[in-house]
């Protein structure tokens, strides 16, 4: 009888524990940090940023971040960023199990961002794009309501989990990302943002630990 061969990423003597087997998943390991690693990285990322006045409205000065995503260093670097903010301002004890990154730039570097940090990653998405049983929650916007939804199987009862987007304007569509996690039993760590709009005082709606990893307007 020929014998049945089967494929495997370990030798045949080393069967990994499920620590290990989780820990393939990740990003290749990162050097230890050092005092000067994160505003280092801050400062070229900023740099990155373009500005284009009047958009989307008269009296807004629109960041840009999508040349960080055309450039594989810069990426690199906003998720190494990311991942040192959160160290900083959450620590060890209160590294999530779930990044929920909403709909849609925050879906540009959450996932990436969960893979560093070993957590699961989950999508909040306008109303009607998600399949299956969902939770809803409505926010205010300029021209009237809008809805973000969630699978209801997405977050198990008290997994921490962080809440990130691109820039915090309003606060109404990350206050519904919070109530989301909260109806499926969720510990709301915090929310982290890229940037932050002083100005529109979205900070004043939300009820979790704030942070923005570049400075804000």
């Amino acid at each position: 009888m020929n014998p049945i061969l089967t494929s495997s990423p370990y030798p045949a003597k080393f069967k990994p524990d499920a620590t290990t087997a989780a820990q393939d998943l990740r990003f290749p390991p990162t050097p230890p940090t050092t005092s000067s690693e994160l505003p280092g990285l801050k400062i070229r990322l900023h740099k990155s940023l373009r500005q284009f006045p009047d958009f989307p409205s008269k009296g807004i000065l629109f960041e840009d971040i999508l040349p960080i995503f055309a450039d594989a260093h810069l990426h690199q670097d906003l998720i190494r960023a990311l991942e040192l903010h959160i160290e900083e301002h959450y620590g060890r004890a209160e590294r999530p199990d779930v990044i929920v990154g909403l709909e849609a730039r925050g879906f540009l570097f959450a996932p990436s961002l969960a893979l560093r940090l070993g957590a699961g990653f989950v999508p909040v998405r306008k109303r009607g794009k998600l399949p299956g049983p969902t939770e809803t929650a409505g926010y205010e916007k300029e021209y009237g309501t809008d809805f973000f939804q969630i699978q209801v199987d997405a977050i198990r009862p008290g997994q921490k989990v962080l809440i990130v987007d691109d820039i915090i304007a309003t606060g109404g569509s990350a206050a519904a990302a919070g109530s989301l996690v909260r109806k499926l039993g969720g510990s709301l760590v915090g929310y982290v943002f890229i940037l932050e709009l002083d100005f529109l005082k979205g900070r004043e709606k939300l009820d979790a630990n704030i942070s923005t990893l570049l400075s804000s307007q």
